[in-house]
């Protein structure tokens, strides 16, 4: 049986060191996917995806072959994995239900797609992962050992603003989780 293991982290660079674990203990790209806000990327260097893989840890072959898409609700993110095709697919297809879809279809529970999605438009970078039951122990373990955001206590956050789930209607956040007047958000 495939589970399909999720888990958002702050930044792109935490997200990258994860891939990097995750190739390096034998998981194959082909069963890796990330999705992301880095802070270098915008609506007008959509080209340079590629670049920030391999300035990042170019060593993990997902990496070097990041490509930028521009999600309803999210704007302009790095992408690569079978989670990336498929959201360039329905990007392209205007499909319905757009980033969250996507993750309820990949079996995460609608919470939990909601939680990744926005945690995605707030600046983070969600990495899932299709690992068998042969190896998911391993990538549980290397996924945690990066403290990916406790997704409980973020929720909770997102729920004292007021929050009640991700909105592709909604403008692209501006900035980062951490930026001057934004929230902080605690990493548990």
């Amino acid at each position: 049986m495939t589970h399909t293991i999720t888990r958002s982290y702050e930044d792109y660079e935490t997200a990258a060191a994860v891939i990097e674990n995750l190739g390096e203990a034998g998981i194959s790209d082909s069963d890796i996917s990330v999705v992301g806000r880095d802070e270098r990327t915008n609506d007008n260097n959509a080209a340079e995806g590629a670049g920030i893989g391999a300035g990042v840890g170019g060593a993990a072959g997902l990496l070097a072959g990041l490509g930028m898409l521009a999600i309803p609700g999210v704007g302009p993110v790095v992408a690569a994995g079978w989670l990336a095709a498929t959201a360039a697919g329905a990007v392209a297809g205007a499909a319905a239900g757009g980033l969250v879809g996507l993750l309820t279809s990949a079996g995460l529970s609608k919470e939990d797609a909601n939680y990744h999605a926005e945690t995605v438009r707030r600046g983070g970078t969600v990495v899932s992962v299709k690992a068998p039951d042969e190896h998911a122990a391993t990538v549980e373990r290397i996924m945690d050992g990066f403290s990916p955001i406790d997704r409980d206590t973020r929720l909770a956050s997102y729920r004292t603003e007021g929050w009640t789930g991700f909105d592709e209607n909604a403008a692209p956040y501006a900035g980062s989780t951490t930026s001057p007047g934004r929230p902080q958000f605690p990493v548990d």
